[in-house]
């Protein structure tokens, strides 16, 4: 087992950030420097790939590894007695919502932005089938099929035809963050369904503005309902956390702190 890969910014209660994806934080800066004022935000980089390990040979991964790695990052950083908010997005939602079922413990308040554990919906098993044809689309045509599949699975739309290509080779799926996330991450997080019933910690569930009437927002809307969660929308789609991240990082402050928890 290696150290956790992580990096630390800013002064406040501790903020640790779960990115989605493959969990390469690229494209973070911005929304963690306009949360450093209000935070000690500790960004996770489960994989290392932003860390020196972009190329290295990656297994299919595990939620509850992601999440017991996440244990692990607020071990080495939390001080003792204090408790952390966390934001995890995408996949890293996901292994927030593994984190909080397991490891709830000096969790003060998770918020999970657009999890895609669509098993929670009425047609959970068709959507998780969409997922795993995306996955093998990546195997058979690449890169750019793939993104289209999905950005037709995500919009909850028919596809159409999808562009030709070819399968990357191995050192190319290496160099690759979102080949990585296709290869390794998609397949078994989507296929994660949350326990029934109410989180044991204090759980927001979000979705982007832009995302009304897609898959993620519906799996949003159902999740905070069977977890007994709050919902709450974020600037942008999806990707808000890129394409508006001091929106976003506005929103989060005062969903973690509008309630006047400034300790």
């Amino acid at each position: 087992m290696t150290d956790p890969h992580y990096d630390i910014t800013g002064h406040g209660p501790l903020l640790l950030l779960l990115p989605g994806g493959a969990g390469h934080p690229m494209g973070l800066g911005p929304m963690t420097e306009s949360l450093s004022g209000h935070f000690t935000v500790v960004t996770y980089d489960h994989l290392g790939l932003a860390h020196g390990r972009l190329g290295e040979p990656v297994q299919d991964q595990r939620v509850q590894d992601w999440s017991d790695g996440a244990r692990r990052v607020l071990d080495e950083t939390l001080p003792e007695s204090e408790s952390a908010y966390v934001l995890g997005t995408s996949a890293g939602a996901i292994a927030a919502l593994d984190l909080a079922a397991r490891h709830s413990e000096r969790l003060r308040h998770v918020v999970a932005h657009e999890p895609p554990c669509v098993g929670v919906l009425p047609d959970g098993a068709r959507q998780q089938a969409a997922f795993g044809e995306v996955c093998d689309v990546y195997r058979a045509k690449g890169l750019a099929a793939a993104g289209a599949l999905m950005t037709a699975v995500l919009e909850d739309r028919a596809a159409g035809e999808l562009p030709e290509g070819q399968p990357l080779s191995r050192e190319e799926e290496l160099s690759s963050p979102m080949a990585l996330q296709l290869a390794h991450v998609l397949r078994p997080f989507t296929s994660y369904v949350p326990d029934a019933g109410p989180s044991q910690t204090r759980l927001t569930v979000a979705a982007g503005t832009d995302s009304r009437g897609q898959l993620l927002y519906r799996t949003a809307e159902f999740l905070a309902k069977a977890q007994q969660a709050d919902f709450v929308e974020f600037p942008g789609g999806h990707l808000g956390i890129l394409q508006h991240p001091v929106d976003f990082a506005e929103r989060l402050t005062r969903t973690l702190l509008g309630d006047g928890d400034r300790s």
